[in-house]
């Protein structure tokens, strides 16, 4: 196939194919528009990403290609889920950095998504055996998670009071400044 000819099929591909044109994020230029979403991988060690996760995210990057990070805790009150990291300590941080070079070095573009379970937590996960705080004090129903053998019976969580707010809007603020040295 002549050069000319491949250029017209790639562009009748692209006109068929939204998804693979380019898309201008915000101060970002992605290559196409696929996006890999978050995924729960609960693959960390105390809430640390874990080397191997570099591996992990760099095989996903492309060139000019969105990442988006499996769920990141934004603070030791935040925690439901076995082995999932975390975005609140130096510790933490440092260790996303290398995962977020790999990408970097692949040519992708990688965001945090960051979070806060809240009542879909135990005492198990929350400092001091505290319970989990929430927006109400409704108990979930048991559900079985991926690195269970039986489903999870959720703690009784405690209302967040009005005046607590400010404070997990803190922790989110934190985590999103975090996550931005990360990717330094």
């Amino acid at each position: 196939m002549k050069e000319s000819e491949c250029a017209d099929t790639q562009t009748q591909q692209q006109e068929t194919m939204p998804l693979l044109t380019p898309y201008k994020m915000g101060r970002f230029n992605l290559s196409h528009r696929l996006v890999m979403p978050p995924l729960t991988r609960q693959r960390s060690w105390n809430n640390i990403p874990q080397p191997h996760a570099a591996l992990y995210y760099s095989q996903r990057a492309t060139k000019g290609g969105l990442i988006i990070t499996e769920a990141t805790v934004i603070s030791e009150a935040a925690r439901g889920y076995k082995d999932t990291p975390g975005i609140w300590s130096k510790e933490q941080v440092e260790a996303w950095k290398s995962i977020v070079d790999a990408v970097h070095a692949k040519g992708g573009i990688i965001f945090c998504q960051i979070w806060h379970v809240g009542r879909v937590s135990t005492y198990e996960y929350q400092p001091n055996g505290q319970a989990p705080i929430s927006s109400t004090s409704n108990v979930l129903k048991p559900q079985l998670q991926t690195n269970a053998d039986e489903p999870v019976k959720f703690s009784p969580p405690r209302r967040l009071s009005t005046d607590e707010i400010p404070q997990i809007v803190n922790e989110f603020r934190l985590a999103a400044r975090n996550a931005m040295e990360a990717g330094k």
